[in-house]
């Protein structure tokens, strides 16, 4: 089984091998059958199965596919729905999914992807020589798509070596082997077409491309070097149909085996976290505040009482680098965090008031969810006139108790809430709403009205071209940078 990402197809590559090299280019193998000897055994098929509520009527199709397609076949097999003496259907049936895996420990120690054995009751392993055995699930990772399995073989298994990912470069050949289909064990080739892909499936994708064939069934199968090494686990195809075209996806052994390490240790995943909403810095934010260049994740919220609050990071902090580690955007940041020692102390650079400044944080271990606790009193009436600013497509109030009642307020909202955007301004392109609420302008906190027209005088007083707003919507929390306006607001009663 293998993700597809649609043009998503989830999960595996294809290969796309060039005859056309560079002057200096390694020449491509006279052939991979001695590696692959070599590490046909160490990869292994896994099949799962999780008990469903019975479907009366026709077969289900798989949503996507042609019904009767080889997909259905091995994504679900259900059980027959005809009974002797025309008895109903049973009240369950059985769902099967097939992916591929790799032993990294003789002792049966296997990796996989997680979306291969979610919700399964029975996993059971297939190994190169056919013997079948039941798998016992150690620990399973999400955000990671990754599992690991333990089987009892009786004897040693041969194992995979992990490789460095990080020393793989675009264009380095690269060998896949899975069970694509259910065909079993099948070695493909390619190369590695392009590194730090995003495709948009978890917080920490930075997914290693390659034109390898990859298709369904071969989730959770390694990606190996040249040397045998495994430098990626193959989970995902980008794909209109369903087959590969060639562009697959594999997670960078680097990043995986500290995850892997953890599951088998401790059954789950262990990360560091930081306890900060962020997003990325674009141009007019970076005008606002003073920076050259875009670049860095800006601070959108932090977590009362998580590592971020007790070092004293702030909303509107934009954090340059981590523990010594530059953070390039949004996306960089949480891959960076997630992989340092919990309960190391490290250093962070941040911009602030228009200089660096560095901090100290005691890394913390990311929780399974957090709900931000809320208590608080509303807020009293003070101001009942909306104020308008002119050029800005903006009209805002206090926060009062018809404004909690009309745009579904918290008691404990604070802030100035928006009252009306114009629908061809700026603030109306950049997503901004009635009912979003300013938590502060240039990253300073505001309460009234009167607190807004007070920044915005100080930015032009600046000669800025952008001010920087704080808002807080259904959505969450985000930086938006509005351009200026010469008008001068007027009130509305």
């Amino acid at each position: 089984m293998i993700r597809m990402i649609r043009v998503v197809a989830v999960l595996l590559l294809l290969p796309c091998m060039c005859a056309v090299q560079p002057a200096l280019a390694r020449t491509a193998p006279a052939s991979f059958a001695d590696l692959a000897a070599r590490l046909l055994p160490g990869v292994v098929t896994v099949s799962s199965s999780e008990a469903v509520a019975a479907n009366s009527g026709n077969m289900p199709s798989i949503p996507g596919l042609p019904p009767g397609s080889p997909f259905e076949k091995f994504f679900h097999d259900f059980m027959q729905h005809q009974q002797p003496g025309g008895a109903p259907p049973p009240p369950i049936e059985r769902r099967q999914a097939l992916g591929s895996g790799f032993i990294i420990d003789p002792s049966g120690i296997i990796v996989t992807n997680n979306h291969v054995i979610r919700g399964a009751d029975t996993i059971t392993v297939t190994l190169h020589d056919g013997t079948i055995l039941k798998a016992k699930l150690l620990g399973a990772d999400s955000r990671m798509d990754l599992a690991v399995l333990k089987v009892n073989a009786g004897h040693p298994l041969p194992a995979v070596d992990w490789g460095n990912s990080d020393h793989a470069r675009v264009g380095d050949w690269v060998m896949a082997i899975g069970n694509p289909f259910g065909l079993g064990g099948t070695v493909t080739a390619g190369i590695i077409s392009a590194r730090g892909r995003n495709i948009n499936e978890g917080p920490y994708d930075n997914f290693i491309q390659t034109d390898a064939p990859i298709n369904m069934g071969n989730s959770g199968g390694p990606l190996f070097d040249m040397n045998g090494h495994v430098i990626g686990i193959n989970t995902a195809i980008y794909s209109p149909s369903g087959g590969s075209i060639g562009i697959g996806f594999s997670i960078p052994s680097n990043a995986a085996r500290v995850v892997v390490d953890q599951l088998w240790k401790y059954g789950h995943a262990r990360r560091g976290y930081l306890g900060v909403m962020i997003q990325d810095v674009s141009k007019d934010i970076a005008e606002s505040l003073g920076l050259k260049q875009a670049g860095g994740a800006m601070v959108a919220g932090v977590v009362h009482g998580g590592p971020g609050d007790k070092a004293g990071l702030r909303t509107g902090d934009v954090i340059l680098s981590f523990d010594g580690k530059p953070v390039k955007d949004s996306h960089a940041l949480p891959r960076i965090v997630a992989a340092t020692a919990i309960g190391r102390t490290v250093p962070v650079e941040i911009w602030r008031g228009n200089a660096k400044h560095t901090v100290d944080v005691v890394v913390g271990e990311l929780p399974p969810a957090h709900v931000p606790a809320a208590s608080a009193q509303p807020a009293k009436p003070q101001e009942p006139a909306a104020v308008v600013l002119p050029g800005m497509g903006l009209s805002v109030g206090m926060i009062d108790a018809a404004a909690r009642q009309k745009y579904h307020l918290p008691a404990d909202q604070k802030g100035v809430v928006i009252t009306a955007v114009d629908a061809n301004s700026p603030a109306a392109q950049r997503g901004v709403q009635p009912g979003d609420v300013i938590l502060e302008v240039q990253q300073r906190e505001v309460s009234k009205p009167a607190d807004v027209l007070d920044q915005i005088a100080a930015v032009r007083r600046e000669k800025r071209l952008n001010v920087l707003m704080l808002l807080e919507s259904r959505g969450g929390t985000r930086w938006v940078p509005l351009p200026l306006a010469s008008a001068s607001p007027t009130q509305k009663g």
